[in-house]
């Protein structure tokens, strides 16, 4: 376990664009992996769902084929990755529960390759082309950090960006940073206009997050065009820009929207004390008012 609070974790990012093999994948995603490690990451976080295409665009019970148990195969995999680069790794994989029962679960391997921990996806989207309600039950197992040999992590997953709820659970269960594994991007009929607005916002939320919760966020993205199957839409163009935000929402380190990107950043975690100090929302909340929060709406 972690004891020297006073340091500076070396985060990696592998920022990839996926084609239809799976195998490839992952060949790409180890090799990406193994690039950081030697650049002296000492964590590694990659993208929602990275071992295939986002199948999520149409609806096909076939495609629950790429579902696998929990441990399993990739499990495996990626554990033996952790272990040779000697580097905890966050990975995003389509775990296969039971017959019928599936969930978006990111999986949390420590240095010496074990299973630190597993989240899975709580807010789960059904937009078109985003028809995550068809392929994965919601998460069951709250909103639990992961204590790893580098940090406790608050691991949420793409949709979970958007609910500053999520972000201030992991925070008040002693969540160092926040980590986003992510599968988001532009249909190619939005305008530019639009396309920039909805880009900013979802930096923006997140960014919100660090500040209000004073710590570190890591967002990783996928980047690169992915077809339809159906042809009914012209597929999604996935926008890249995974970033790192400080504590107070300033940037760290910001990737291309347009191609991949494999990097290490430097991320102060003893800064998020001092600037809890400065600004101390979470001495000031007001818990006696809040019970309204947990309504669907106040009427």
């Amino acid at each position: 376990m972690y004891k020297d609070m006073d340091r500076i974790l070396k985060v990696g990012i592998v920022q990839q664009c996926n084609g239809a093999d799976v195998e490839q994948n992952k060949v790409q995603l180890k090799a990406n992996i193994e690039l950081c490690a030697e650049q002296g990451a000492q964590l590694v976080v990659l993208q929602e769902l990275h071992n295939s295409l986002y199948f999520c665009q149409t609806e096909n019970t076939d495609l629950f084929d790429l579902a696998e148990p929990i441990p399993g195969p990739s499990t495996q995999f990626y554990a033996d990755i952790a272990r040779r680069c000697g580097i905890v790794l966050v990975t995003s994989l389509f775990e296969r529960r039971a017959a019928g029962l599936y969930h978006n679960t990111a999986v949390v391997f420590d240095s010496d390759g074990s299973i630190a921990g597993r989240y899975r996806k709580m807010h789960i989207p059904d937009d078109p082309a985003y028809y995550e309600k068809f392929y994965f039950t919601p998460g069951d197992i709250g909103f639990e950090p992961i204590d790893t040999s580098v940090g406790r992590l608050g691991v949420l997953v793409c949709w979970d960006q958007w609910y500053p709820e999520a972000a201030r659970l992991m925070a008040l269960r002693g969540a160092e940073l926040l980590i986003y594994p992510t599968a988001i991007g532009w249909e190619s009929s939005d305008t530019h206009d639009e396309k920039a607005r909805q880009q900013t916002a979802w930096e923006t939320v997140q960014r919100g997050h660090a500040v209000a919760n004073g710590l570190p966020v890591v967002t990783v993205n996928r980047v690169g065009h992915e077809p339809d199957p159906s042809g009914q839409t012209r597929g999604i163009q996935f926008w890249g820009h995974s970033f790192v935000a400080g504590p107070q929402g300033e940037l760290l380190f910001l990737a291309p929207d347009d191609k991949p990107c494999t990097t290490v950043v430097e991320v102060d975690l003893q800064r998020s004390e001092q600037v809890r100090r400065w600004w101390p929302f979470l001495r000031d909340r007001r818990i006696e008012n809040y019970g309204d929060i947990v309504k669907r709406f106040r009427d």
